[in-house]
């Protein structure tokens, strides 16, 4: 799946309610004081398959590219969702062969800590580099670009 047209919602769930069909859930999202509708289907990837609740801080990845309904609040189809703890920040993009972002913003330093695991959750044993990741991370150094030991990497 290519990300680089994904776009990133944080916020908490404020409701989740039944969508258009039986096999759909409507998450609304505050994000940045705003609400935001999300549509979760069967295709989504949830992380960790986490149970979606109110309360629940998360990260929604949408495909920019594709249409949304002109309506209020916004409404998009979330093609990743994952939970997220306090302080920690998500990125899904491409790393280079040194493990840093394609936009230059951040460097991984992977740590005998840092979990690397596939989506579903399996170990990933080989290396991260040159590939796209879900990386998670709490702190980062004040460099351009930032240097951080991510907690966790989705491959």
């Amino acid at each position: 799946m290519a990300y680089e047209t994904f776009e990133k919602i944080e916020g908490v769930i404020q409701s989740v309610n039944r969508g258009d069909s039986c096999c759909s859930m409507m998450l609304s999202v505050i994000s940045n004081s705003n609400i935001v509708n999300v549509i979760v289907s069967g295709d989504t990837t949830v992380i960790d398959n986490v149970r979606l609740r109110a309360g629940l801080r998360v990260a929604v990845f949408y495909d920019a590219n594709l249409p949304v309904p002109a309506v209020y609040p916004p409404q998009y189809r979330a093609e990743i969702i994952t939970s997220l703890r306090r302080g920690q920040q998500v990125v899904l993009g491409y790393f280079d062969e040194n493990l840093t972002s394609e936009d230059n913003s951040l460097q991984l330093n992977v740590g005998p800590m840092t979990n690397v695991v596939t989506l579903n959750g399996q170990p990933y044993t080989c290396s991260p580099e040159g590939t796209e990741l879900l990386v998670y991370y709490t702190n980062t150094t004040f460099s351009i670009p930032a240097m951080t030991t991510p907690q966790k990497i989705n491959h």
